[in-house]
């Protein structure tokens, strides 16, 4: 996955399926965004799909780079913002919500400057071990990258709900592991990322689809109300 244009338009059409379903659990709109993370993560990769076509010469520099352009929009310019606060709207009491407000607030402003960045600067994309490589002096920072690691993964140490930590330990894993054995494409490799993200979620929309929605008006959530089922 991630190392050809059909291995994107595959992988893309896999967690396609994944958000589909998953979008079939949803039953509360404050779930919403939260399940529409797999669709997303398949059209990112669907993008990259084009990205690898145009450098293997089937588009033109220019269309090469606008496919850049989009991919790049999400994966440093928008996750950071959208990953807390799908977290903060799907937690199922306010002091939990409060606590995501932080890293919400945290996750705005880096996508400001993200976006700023990746206007301001341009992007040079490439390929290097058989990953595509996107580089842009103004997201280029270490410092930039543990604000957001803090972002997209920070907010789920701090849920309500058990599988959510678990599924910030998973993110923060494939995070840490891409960036030591592949710092340089680690843009590009979002796609093993997004392939077990998707899964996680999935699961976790299909295991509690007997309990939600939460309560999402009450300050708190009654203990039996909150139990998971002995399944």
């Amino acid at each position: 996955m991630c190392f050809s244009a059909a291995a994107n338009f595959v992988g893309s059409a896999v967690l396609g399926g994944i958000g589909v379903v998953t979008l079939t659990k949803v039953k509360h709109r404050r779930e919403l965004l939260f399940a529409s993370l797999p669709t997303l993560f398949a059209l990112h990769q669907f993008t990259e799909g084009f990205v690898w076509l145009g450098l293997d010469g089937y588009l033109s520099p220019k269309a090469t780079h606008y496919w850049g352009d989009a991919f790049m929009l999400f994966a440093q310019g928008l996750l950071p913002f959208l990953m807390p606060l799908s977290i903060q709207l799907f937690e199922p009491n306010s002091p939990s919500r409060k606590r995501m407000v932080p890293f919400t607030i945290l996750g705005a402003i880096t996508t400001i400057y993200m976006l700023w960045a990746l206007m301001s600067f341009p992007t040079s994309i490439l390929v290097q071990g058989n990953s595509i490589v996107y580089i842009n002096p103004g997201t280029q920072i270490t410092e930039l990258a543990v604000i957001y690691v803090i972002c997209t993964c920070g907010s789920l140490f701090f849920s309500k709900e058990p599988p959510m930590v678990m599924f910030g330990v998973v993110n923060l894993v494939c995070l840490l592991a891409i960036i030591a054995v592949k710092r340089y494409a680690f843009t590009s490799l979002w796609c093993a990322y997004a392939a077990i993200g998707s899964i996680i979620i999935l699961a976790y929309f299909w295991k509690t689809k007997a309990f939600r929605p939460f309560h999402y008006g009450n300050f708190s959530l009654p203990t039996s109300a909150h139990r998971h089922p002995a399944s």
